[in-house]
């Protein structure tokens, strides 16, 4: 099937930018620790589209000195013009020289979005520059893991909303946002039936990348009236084996693809795998894509949800 580009009817898209008021210190609860911020960021940076547009959703593109993370430079977008009037620092994630150029007074990103101890970006090494920090929700690191995940993905994203909203001093949008989108998750149907849906991320003839539990297809996934195959599997991002795919028996295939020509491409590619031929979602070509802004933890979930609920249940 062609692509599906979910058009986001986000009541605050287009909402002004005026200064958030002076904040004389905010303390939130980011990754199970305490987090005090002493002022409103006014040279944010942000990495990766998902903790970009959720800056942009809440009206803070004057907040911030630039984004990195986000390769497509005609990104589809509801706030595709902060896109193009924001520095964009770097195509590629985020480097300690690049991060450090912008002279930031806030960072926003997340392991596996950015912070990596490779490459010395994360919240222990800002926080040593005097550089305060927010961690993507989606990939809080469970205690003495690496593995990611704490909470249920779409609540994630709802917490990332509403703790920004309070950290620049615009709560009252945010928490406009998050009622706007759990309105629409309400009025979603109940499926009688949840179909059983894996979903394929990209990169692989041996170890595909899937979602576990609490990456947020799994979430989408399951609002959507579905069940992901690997939802058993407690952490976020996971690499998996095409004979576990075969053993969970997908009756539809979930697709992150940035265009139709990389759609039909993967499409081609699951089609041509032998070991895949008895698949149900294979024999009837079920498959359902969404470019990887609708895919990662962010304010696009809930449209994604709804789309693939009509896709699913018609």
């Amino acid at each position: 099937m062609r692509l599906v580009i979910v058009a986001l009817a986000l009541a605050l898209a287009g909402c002004g930018t005026a200064a958030p008021a002076a904040s004389s210190g905010t303390v939130i609860t980011n990754c199970g620790k305490q987090v005090s911020y002493q002022q409103v960021p006014k040279r944010a940076v942000s990495n990766d589209i998902n903790t970009t547009e959720i800056m942009f959703a809440l009206g803070l593109a004057d907040h911030m000195a630039g984004y990195a993370g986000v390769e497509d430079r005609s990104v589809q977008s509801p706030w595709s013009s902060d896109f193009t009037s924001v520095k964009r620092l770097s195509d590629k994630y985020i480097s300690k020289e690049v991060l450090l150029g912008a002279v930031p007074d806030f960072v926003f990103a997340g392991y596996g979005y950015g912070f990596s101890e490779a490459t010395a970006v994360t919240p222990d090494s800002l926080a040593q520059l005097g550089i305060p920090t927010y961690q993507l929700t989606e990939a809080c690191r469970q205690q003495g893991s690496t593995a990611r995940g704490l909470v249920d993905p779409i609540e994630a994203a709802f917490t990332d909303v509403l703790n920004i909203g309070r950290i620049f001093g615009v709560s009252d949008r945010a928490e406009k946002l998050v009622a706007d989108q759990r309105a629409k998750l309400a009025a979603l149907p109940k499926a009688a039936s949840p179909v059983q849906v894996f979903h394929y991320d990209c990169c692989g003839d041996k170890q595909p990348l899937s979602s576990g539990h609490y990456a947020a297809p799994d979430a989408i996934i399951a609002h959507a009236g579905g069940t992901n195959v690997f939802t058993d599997v407690r952490d976020s991002w996971i690499h998996v084996s095409w004979e576990e795919v075969v053993a969970r028996a997908p009756e539809v295939i979930t697709i992150d693809a940035a265009d139709d020509e990389q759609a039909r491409q993967m499409e081609d590619f699951l089609l041509g795998r032998p070991e895949l031929a008895g698949l149900p979602a294979i024999k009837q070509r079920r498959f359902f894509v969404l470019p990887y802004a609708n895919w990662v933890s962010g304010v696009r979930d809930v449209d994604s949800a709804v789309a693939l609920a009509k896709f699913l249940h018609g």
